[in-house]
């Protein structure tokens, strides 16, 4: 007669079974796996960004860059005397002559008014936009009668009949109508100054120089103020700022464009800047509320970072907030495996490692929902198409293997709770970290009143 001895139980298979500190380890080393694809989602999404950037980058390059404003600055050669010690070739000898050198003086407009009025449109290609405008600006000012008393050496003699007027920009693509400054009565056309660039310089805003032809000596200030007037039609994209060279500057730019964001060193003055259907904003800034004079000698500064104006870029950036949002994926996976861990704990239900690993990865999936459907919706349809989606998912899964209906419905509400929780922590700015803290010291103490009654020698 054969008999069978009965196999002994092994004992870390019981051990995995039965044992709290196992199923712990178990439920932290998957939250760990779990990171892995998350990882993943995060690179997605800032690839995806990068695309974004890509092709913003190419629809401003066709219609025109960002636009920075610098002029209109009257340009003036003038010489000096200057004592040089040169070799007679003949004699050998060393000899001391008076050497007339040609200078360069540039002066700042006495007064410079601008008016500007801007029409911003939206540019789609494919599932991405950017900002772009077209901008008609009016200037509007005076040249005072120079002064060469800070130059660094005595003008021997001033060569008025040189005399040119400079303009500057940033956008030289963008314009769209032949740019002429007129002084007293007579129009002199600008035409593009070839400057070699330093390679190390192409990745920062560039400024591009524009010459007048020769100003007639009846339009100069050589013994009065003169007036001057222009107009620039240019289009751009993103940002439209101005430099204030005048000693007083005034500007002002109407626009219909809501989503308003003024930059720069000076802010509006006017406190009905803001419409329902756009703004009117006012800039007034005098030569003692910026550091740099009136004129300059030998070479004219960039002078960008004194400029101010409108950005245009569209402020919401739903791959940000994607990134963010990714940012709390290891909290979510983490308090969700813990809610599971404690239904099983206390209600004795057995769920299996496989089981917790396809509820991580359906955490994981809201991310991937996220992105993908923000890319044609907002960020806050995205947020409850995917919540919503992962939320039931998640619920109905926890019923088949928790066999009654109050504990998926409980997990329901939790995670309900927990992506509302994150979606306010999102939206937040100045109180993220306040709110984040306070919801998670809730969070751990509830936490810690639940697992009050496990038996943790078990």
């Amino acid at each position: 007669m054969n008999t069978s001895n009965p196999q002994p139980p092994n004992k870390f298979i019981h051990w995995i079974k039965n044992s709290i500190t196992a199923r712990m380890f178990m439920v932290g080393f998957l939250t760990l796996i779990l990171l892995i694809p998350l990882f993943f989602v995060q690179s997605l999404i800032e690839e995806r960004a990068e695309r974004q950037q890509e092709v913003v980058a190419e629809i401003n390059e066709k219609w025109g860059e960002e636009v920075l404003v610098y002029g209109p600055v009257l340009k003036i050669p003038y010489t000096s005397a200057t004592k040089k010690t040169i070799k007679n070739t003949d004699t050998k000898s060393f000899e001391t002559q008076i050497v007339q050198e040609v200078h360069i003086a540039y002066f700042f407009p006495e007064e410079l008014t601008l008016k500007t009025q801007v029409n911003p449109e939206i540019k789609n290609r494919s599932i991405y936009k950017t900002t772009v405008y077209n901008s008609q600006t009016h200037f509007e000012g005076s040249f005072a009668v120079p002064d060469f008393s800070d130059a660094p050496s005595e003008p021997s003699a001033i060569l008025w009949d040189k005399a040119r007027v400079v303009f500057q920009t940033s956008n030289l693509k963008g314009v769209n109508e032949q740019v002429k400054i007129n002084l007293e009565g007579t129009a002199y056309p600008f035409s593009s100054k070839y400057e070699k660039r330093r390679a190390d310089n192409l990745t920062n805003l560039e400024l591009y120089t524009m010459e007048s032809a020769f100003i007639k000596p009846e339009s100069l200030p050589q013994e009065q103020t003169v007036r001057f007037t222009m107009d620039l039609h240019i289009n751009g994209s993103e940002q439209l700022r101005f430099i204030p060279i005048g000693k007083t500057t005034e500007v002002q730019i109407t626009s219909d464009w809501e989503t308003n964001n003024f930059t720069g060193n000076y802010l509006p003055y006017n406190q009905d800047k803001l419409a329902g259907t756009g703004f009117d904003a006012k800039w007034k800034v005098l030569d003692i509320n910026r550091p740099f004079p009136q004129e300059f000698f030998n070479h004219l500064p960039g002078l960008k970072e004194y400029a101010f104006g409108v950005n245009f870029m569209i402020p919401v950036d739903e791959y940000q907030k994607s990134e963010r949002t990714a940012k709390y994926g290891f909290l979510v996976i983490g308090l969700t495996f813990l809610i599971f861990f404690l239904i099983q704990t206390l209600s004795k239900i057995a769920i299996h490692p496989f089981q917790y690993l396809m509820i991580g990865l359906a955490l994981v999936m809201f991310y991937t929902l996220l992105i993908s459907i923000s890319e044609h919706s907002n960020y806050l349809n995205a947020y409850l198409v995917a919540s919503v989606a992962v939320v039931l998912l998640i619920s109905l899964y926890a019923r088949s293997i928790l066999k009654n209906i109050k504990f998926p419905v409980f997990i329901g509400l939790s995670l309900t709770l927990l992506y509302s929780f994150i979606y306010v922590i999102i939206q937040l700015e100045n109180y993220a970290l306040l709110v984040g803290s306070i919801g998670l010291f809730i969070i751990l103490a509830l936490v810690m009143y639940v697992s009050r009654k496990i038996d943790w020698n078990s």
